[in-house]
């Protein structure tokens, strides 16, 4: 039996076994299984190191992405860019990354209606990156990235300026500062968890376009406050499924078609 597994922790909210096995059964791979396994960014090398022979991928979440970065053989341009790896492949006696969460950025941000104006990209961690890699790819203005430290954002605003985009870093708490930014920003995006996106709420209400990397619980106070204002919003559910596609390629070797897609997506709102 072959099979793959997502690593974070905490791991039991995952979706991502539901979108797997739906793509490995409509693909006729009903041998193939894929797990949760439990797994700190310290645990990552023991736990893929050990992987049973069977074991063609991991994807990797939080707080492990960094981790599987540094871990593998063979790193993809585009990880190496962002420096940060959603996905482990194995290739021969070692293992290959990638960052499937720039093609999830990217489908949320057509989605939503982004046509190139500038953003406000809220938080500065390794979710915040591959948005970077997605809006250098599809056009932005200005990108205003914002958090709490400008100097723990370095890393973030260090792949910005990497990647040619025009960025400035602003306080996210100054309530003044973020309202006035978002006033003038064509697309807002949160990768913020839930709970912590949720006080800023009444500064951002307005805003046009949300697109909020948060899946579950769904939706996030900030969503619903964007909602109910008449803004367009795209959740993390649509990344989720979209950055699962290149995954599911790499570990199978298969194309996922447009009916294996729609069943992906069939599984996730039944979910």
């Amino acid at each position: 039996m072959l099979a793959a597994a997502v690593l974070g922790s905490p791991i039991a909210h995952s979706l991502s076994p539901v979108l797997h096995q739906a793509a490995y059964h409509a693909l006729g791979l009903t041998e193939w299984d894929y797990a949760r396994i439990e797994c700190t960014a310290t645990d990552l090398p023991k736990v893929v190191a050990s992987a049973a022979p069977e074991t063609r991928g991991f994807s990797v979440t939080m707080p492990c992405k960094d981790a599987a970065l540094r871990f593998a053989d063979v790193v993809s341009t585009r990880a190496h860019l962002v420096e940060s790896a959603n996905t482990l492949v194995r290739q021969g006696d070692g293992w290959y990354a990638d960052c499937t969460d720039i093609d999830g950025a990217l489908a949320a941000l057509e989605c939503v209606g982004h046509t190139g104006g500038d953003v406000l990209l809220l938080g500065a961690g390794a979710t915040a990156r591959p948005c970077l890699a997605a809006l250098q790819q599809c056009g932005a203005g200005r990108v205003s990235i914002a958090s709490r430290s400008e100097e723990r954002a370095q890393p973030t605003l260090h792949v910005a300026a990497q990647l040619g985009i025009d960025y400035t870093w602003v306080p996210i708490n100054d309530p003044d500062v973020l309202q006035d930014t978002c006033a003038t920003a064509d697309t807002l995006i949160s990768t913020l968890p839930g709970d912590a996106a949720a006080g800023y709420g009444n500064f951002l209400r307005r805003t046009p376009r949300l697109v909020d990397v948060v899946y579950a619980p769904w939706p996030t106070s900030l969503a619903r406050i964007v909602a109910d204002n008449g803004g367009k919003v795209v959740g993390g559910r649509t990344m989720l499924v979209h950055q699962a596609v290149a995954q599911i390629e790499m570990f199978t070797g298969m194309t996922v078609t447009d009916d294996v897609f729609a069943a992906m997506v069939a599984s996730l709102n039944a979910a």
